[in-house]
């Protein structure tokens, strides 16, 4: 399948295959195992290569990224591409195109002098059949039941994986989604992952739960409700963080929460602030004082519980203990639903109007609640034949990351590499440029990734030097494109 590309070639011509067909104009892209057969002014099925004038061409300029003296930065469209003009350059994978399987070496191998030491970069677009993201959805809400199938357009994509401290996570795609279901599964995962990693929003939904729209740095739309505010804490934290604020104005105050749920009076902070006993029991199983699991069922309502009524979650009120006129309030961790109540004279909780002084602290809670966000981490092993662009003998390229001797990055941005075999790294999609990630049809996802190490450690691993470019060679025959380095993103080497 060819398709024309929209907008003009890039200036980046790089012959990684010679036309050996017997029909005249056309080109056989080698950069991934689909060996699109490529006409004249048509781009390959993934629409990074193209032919142009009978040489097979990357479509996307080369990016790079430059250090100012005053700050660090994408090379704006005024620079002209001039090394003495920025005090440092940094050659990302971004447009560079691949060498896959690598029996060929890297498309570029960059030299450079960083603060006075020789460096070499090995550039590449790796194509990554072993990736998958990890996202971070920032609700109390329930999405699903831990190990839930994850589903994008009915396909199964991932699975709810354990929930941490105010958020709910995905993990997504996967060699097993990519190429060990059927052809449409796999196709509809590296779309997804495409879309996210490149900062779009997808919508997907948990088998048994809820609807959920994700987008990097955007905040989540569950069941069609933006959701607002990361809660400040469990139940139990927010009767630690707020207790001395309710003293005097409130005799009691129970925190829902779907995790632990916190009952001031029993608390520890109640008793170091020496209230009274409420007499107050709320359902659930009781933790340690104070702290109840298990109060009702996960949901969409207070706290990420299924309430709707808060005073469905108290048990019972203990005639011996509390009194008429108590004063009661019932408030979630984000401080979305509150509620105040007044015991009548039969100890039953009447609704009240909120006193200013309540109403005050529970819009603390609101203040102290950080905005609701989505985090996509895209994932890849890069411990295959990609290593072999930069060295005949890879495990040494392996031991040299695992080492610190060579540092991974990703379109320039900073990488988390896992300790244990192999080079397996996790990147912020946030921190890369916009549209940095594509795909092929095999199907994978492509990726940028960098090498960067002294020099005479890449000869000491037996590196490709004679292909060794300096800065200014590549700035000059590649003319590459400038784009904004993402806000707090240091320069990747240094």
């Amino acid at each position: 399948m060819t398709h024309t590309h929209a907008g003009p070639p890039g200036p980046e011509e790089t012959a990684l295959a010679a036309a050996t067909t017997p029909e005249p104009g056309i080109v056989t892209c080698d950069a991934c195992p689909v060996l699109c057969r490529i006409r004249a002014g048509k781009t390959g099925a993934c629409d990074r290569y193209g032919n142009v004038d009978g040489r097979l061409t990357r479509m996307d300029p080369l990016t790079v990224l430059t250090r100012a003296p005053d700050a660090v930065r994408f090379a704006g469209d005024d620079w002209d591409g001039n090394p003495i003009a920025a005090k440092d350059v940094f050659v990302t994978a971004i447009g560079a195109g691949t060498t896959y399987p690598d029996y060929k070496p890297a498309p570029f191998i960059v030299g450079s002098e960083i603060d006075g030491v020789d460096m070499v970069t090995v550039v590449s677009e790796g194509i990554f059949s072993y990736c998958g993201l990890k996202v971070k959805i920032d609700t109390d809400r329930h999405l699903g039941a831990e190990t839930a199938a994850v589903r994008a357009r009915g396909e199964i994509v991932g699975h709810v994986t354990t929930a941490e401290y105010g958020s709910q996570m995905f993990s997504l795609g996967g060699v097993h989604h990519l190429t060990g279901g059927s052809k449409k599964e796999g196709v509809v995962a590296c779309e997804t992952m495409l879309s996210l990693s490149n900062g779009d929003a997808v919508e997907l939904a948990v088998d048994g739960g809820a609807s959920v729209r994700v987008q990097s740095g955007a905040a989540p739309v569950v069941d069609g409700v933006p959701e607002q505010r990361m809660r400040v804490g469990c139940g139990s934290a927010t009767i630690g963080i707020f207790a001395s604020q309710w003293l005097g104005h409130a005799d009691e105050v129970i925190v829902v929460d779907d995790h632990i749920t916190g009952v001031l009076t029993e608390h520890q902070a109640g008793r170091f602030l020496d209230m009274c006993p409420a007499g107050i029991r709320v359902r659930g199983r009781r933790s340690t004082p104070g702290r109840y699991f298990q109060v009702a069922n996960p949901g969409l309502g207070w706290g990420g519980t299924d309430v709707v009524d808060p005073l469905a979650i108290i048990e019972k009120i203990d005639q011996k203990i509390a009194w008429p006129g108590l004063r009661l309030l019932m408030v979630s961790t984000t401080g979305e639903h509150s509620a105040w109540f007044v015991l009548d004279d039969a100890l039953r909780p009447q609704p009240a109007s909120m006193p200013p002084a309540i109403a005050n602290a529970v819009a603390r809670i609101g203040e102290n609640c950080e905005p609701a966000l989505c985090t996509v981490l895209f994932m890849a092993g890069a411990g295959g034949s990609l290593r072999a662009g930069a060295t005949e003998n890879p495990v040494l390229l392996t031991r040299a990351v695992q080492r610190g001797r060579a540092r991974v990055t990703s379109g320039g941005a900073p990488v988390y590499v896992w300790p244990g075999g192999g080079i397996t790294f996790m990147v912020d999609v946030a921190t890369l440029p916009a549209n940095a990630f594509g795909s092929v049809p095999t199907p994978a996802l492509v990726a940028p990734i960098e090498f960067s190490l002294p020099l005479a450690d890449y000869a000491a691993l037996g590196g490709h030097i004679g292909l060794v470019r300096r800065v200014a060679d590549v700035l000059a025959q590649s003319k590459p494109r400038g784009v904004l380095l993402p806000k707090g993103v240091a320069f990747p080497i240094g």
